[in-house]
């Protein structure tokens, strides 16, 4: 072998410059070998590790980007506000982390690195358990906390014993007692890693059987609990339609508590309360839902995740005939409960009508001529509405949002650039629709809740799951991996120990050995015999 200047290398090292060049003849690496090479690295817990931290930034665009599956409406908004970046949020399923191929992808990566390095660790646990502790060291003097105390072989029962009272597992290898211990905290690892396993599990397949739903309801009004009644519906892939249990739900009433004394934040919201009656089985309860208070209804968590003003608006025809009346959301612009909204009318008039406008609870004049909202409460609410008149293009088969209102093929009759001001009316005022179409009046308005039904079967065993990582994870931390000696020689008795790792306290651990060996055990006779569980291995 050729001399290399790295002592640590042969000089034929891959590394080494003296090393032979490659000839065409060599082996390589076939496709088993690699395969076995990239199972390797998956397996590896640096890679599991590197999972680990892109699973969490994975999850971070879920956490800034509205999910279909929790803001509906917050999809909407953005997608509006933000028409240039919809490829983006489609190709990267922005609108949908938790189901897109990429967040599946490294959950499963992560899963499979995980179950390649415990499995593994598993075995080697079971028979490193099963195995005797290691032969005594030839030099105990090389140890930490080595010393020498009074005694000769006759002594070692009694090492023996206080060694297995310790918690150690003895073995005597002719004059002297193995012990070791400690084995608690590989335990600990192992349990912490097959939590992470189970809760990876859990959550992937769990998840699969439970539902997300939400639906917008104004005051006074209800829903049962049935597919068709829910504004967006999101369910596993295991979902069954039968599976929904019948319940029903009437929002009666949504009281919203905000700031008024502090000057810097007045009109702060400090508080959602929405009072709700469900009917269960027959019998009917009421009940409250707060902000991370959920009401629970036949195993179904109820959640306020969002809140509004929806007016009555009622419009009418030239004959004075109504021909819409009802309450529509309009979706908060800002802190101030600014709100825009949209109402399409396709039939009962002589053309084709949409509206579009904003909602302002507490509406104030700017220099501009303009509206604003001072107050996100009903001081002064008024509302202000532009005109189309066209094709609504609710016939082409084509689905539309509720809250947008394409006027691309439509005439504006009112405010922009129509030549006639908007609509603009206060509670309870009526105003004629240009053209002779008829009128339309602010009847009243209302506040509206979305209330989000969600079934998740996860919430218990995860629960417990995490309860069970925690004290392992504490575990693997705080026990201590150590190794005892004591060998009867002609000086007498020598200690020593050794750890696994860092143990600041072992050097102790030997001084409390060497003072039971001496002592003996509180309580215990001099002469009391050894329980005669300990393994004895003649030289």
């Amino acid at each position: 072998m050729s001399r290399s200047s790295d002592p640590l290398r042969p000089g034929d090292h891959i590394d080494s410059p003296e090393a032979p060049a490659r000839q065409p003849g060599d082996p390589k690496l076939g496709p088993r070998g690699w395969a076995r090479f990239l199972w390797r690295q998956l397996t590896s817990m640096r890679t599991a590790i590197v999972l680990l931290l892109l699973l969490a930034i994975a999850a971070v665009p879920g956490s800034l980007v509205p999910q279909r599956s929790s803001d509906p409406n917050g999809v909407i908004q953005v997608r509006a506000e933000n028409p240039e970046l919809v490829w983006l949020y489609d190709a990267l399923s922005l609108h949908d982390v938790y189901s897109s191929p990429w967040f599946s992808a490294i959950y499963i990566l992560l899963f499979t690195s995980l179950v390649g390095c415990v499995i593994p660790r598993l075995a080697h646990h079971w028979k490193a358990m099963r195995a005797l502790p290691p032969r005594t060291p030839a030099r105990l003097s090389r140890l930490v906390g080595f010393q020498v105390v009074p005694g000769g072989a006759s002594d070692l029962d009694r090492a023996d014993r206080v060694l297995r009272r310790l918690g150690y597992r003895t073995t005597r290898y002719g004059d002297s007692v193995s012990a070791e211990r400690g084995y608690l905290r590989e335990t600990g690892n192992l349990l912490f890693h097959i939590s992470m396993l189970a809760l990876l599990l859990v959550v992937g397949l769990g998840s699969g059987f439970g539902y997300s739903g939400q639906r917008l309801l104004v005051e006074g009004s209800g829903f049962a609990n049935t597919l068709t009644s829910y504004d967006s519906f999101t369910a596993g892939q295991w979902f069954d339609d039968d599976g929904l249990e019948p319940f029903a739900v009437e929002l009666d009433g949504l009281d919203v508590v905000y700031e008024t004394e502090n000057p810097n934040a007045v009109g702060a919201p400090l508080d959602f309360t929405a009072r709700v009656s469900a009917t269960e089985d027959g019998v009917q309860r009421e009940g409250q839902i707060k902000v991370n208070e959920p009401l629970r209804v036949a195993g179904a968590d109820l959640y306020l995740i969002s809140n509004g003003y929806a007016p009555r608006i009622s419009v009418r025809d030239a004959s004075g005939e109504v021909v819409y009346d009802q309450y529509t959301p309009f979706l908060a612009q800002d802190d101030n409960m600014t709100s825009l909204g949209v109402i399409k009318l396709p039939d009962g008039l002589e053309e084709q009508l949409g509206l579009r406008g904003f909602f302002y609870p507490t509406a104030v004049p700017l220099e501009t001529g303009a509206l604003a909202s001072a107050y996100p409460d009903l001081a002064n609410p008024v509302l202000s509405l532009q005109a189309f008149t066209g094709d609504l293009g609710l016939d082409a088969g084509i689905p539309r949002s509720v809250y947008a209102l394409d006027t691309d093929t439509m005439t504006q009759i009112a405010g922009g650039d129509s030549g006639t001001e908007s609509l603009t009316l206060a509670a309870g005022q009526t105003i004629d629709i240009p053209g002779g179409l008829g009128t339309i009046t602010f009847e009243d308005v209302r506040r509206y809740g979305v209330i989000e039904v969600h079934v998740d079967h996860t919430q218990t065993p995860v629960l417990w799951i995490v309860i069970v990582l925690f004290v392992s994870l504490l575990g693997s931390l705080l026990i201590p991996r150590r190794r005892m000696w004591v060998k009867a020689t002609p000086a007498g008795l020598e200690l020593a120990g050794l750890a696994r790792g860092d143990d600041p306290t072992l050097e102790r651990a030997v001084d409390d050995l060497a003072k039971r060996v001496r002592e003996g055990w509180p309580g215990e006779a001099p002469d009391e015999p050894g329980d005669g569980h300990e393994r004895r291995i003649e030289p």
